[in-house]
């Protein structure tokens, strides 16, 4: 795992850099199974009533969906073997492709170490080690996990990205305590399950894509500013020359942009929540 520079043979080759999928078992060859693909449908940032409503949103290249095994609790006590470690378009970590004992195939998140041969398990009798699930009320306590589920046989919902892993720091009655990568300190029922290790492919942070139509083949478009446009399309736009906007950053509603409150007042969550996470370094306090 690691980035792979290119001679600057013009501007975007200059500053661009890829990954260079040392981590995967085949890094040249992208044939993934067959069997777990579905087509994906571009949506361009529109609902389902044809409205915008994610900006910048549209084209980019075309995708098939990885059916990922988010739950892993339909074959507990099954021992897997790992046939290859994939690259997956749809996200930033590696995907690794198992096989049970039953013949059966499936997709999951491939955590940092994993490698094609090993074998791994799920279910509350597996040994925790790296590409193990199961419940937090089985792991050791200071173990590196990721996937992990809010509501019990819901599936993995957090720390699902590249390099991304939370921290088992206590447990007390039915609950366990969590330390998040924002910071945040949270707690979660005990019976929820959570995959072992740290996330693969830590190094796609320090990738630098080099030109805007990388972006584009994302299918991110241009972020057009608020001050460059007219007032009847944003808060900040309008007047005589550039301007420096007159008020602090905001959305197209008026949706403060930096140090906003954006969580429900009144989220049945909340009061799992033990430490929030600390404001980024520019929140204005308001």
């Amino acid at each position: 795992m690691g980035i792979r520079f290119y001679k600057p043979t013009s501007a975007g080759r200059r500053g661009g850099s890829v990954s260079d999928f040392a981590d995967c078992t085949h890094p040249k060859v992208n044939q993934p199974e067959k069997s777990l693909l579905v087509p994906r449908k571009k949506k361009g940032g529109r609902n389902n009533q044809g409205i915008v409503t994610a900006r910048f949103r549209g084209g980019g290249h075309k995708k098939m969906y990885r059916i990922i095994d988010f739950k892993r609790n339909r074959k507990d006590g099954i021992p897997a073997t790992v046939l290859s470690i994939e690259y997956d378009p749809n996200r930033s970590a590696r995907i690794a492709l198992i096989q049970y004992q039953d013949g059966e195939k499936s997709y999951i998140l491939a955590p940092d170490g994993l490698k094609a041969g090993d074998t791994i398990s799920n279910g509350p009798d597996a040994e925790p080690k790296v590409g193990n699930c199961l419940p937090l009320e089985k792991i050791p306590l200071g173990l590196v996990i990721h996937n992990i589920e809010l509501q019990q046989g819901r599936g993995g919902q957090i720390c699902r990205s590249a390099g991304c892993s939370a921290t088992l720091t206590n447990r007390e009655a039915d609950w366990a305590q969590l330390t998040l990568p924002s910071g945040e300190i949270r707690r979660v029922s005990a019976k929820c399950r959570a995959s072992i290790g740290a996330m693969s492919n830590a190094d796609h942070m320090n990738i630098s894509l080099g030109k805007a139509g990388r972006k584009r083949w994302m299918g991110r478009k241009p972020h057009q500013r608020g001050v460059a446009q007219n007032p009847v399309n944003h808060p900040m736009g309008g007047g005589e020359g550039r301007t420096p906007g007159g008020r602090h950053t905001c959305s197209p509603t008026g949706g403060l942009a930096k140090g906003g409150k954006t969580r429900k007042k009144r989220k049945p969550s909340t009061s799992a929540i033990i430490r929030r996470r600390r404001p980024g370094p520019r929140y204005s306090g308001g």
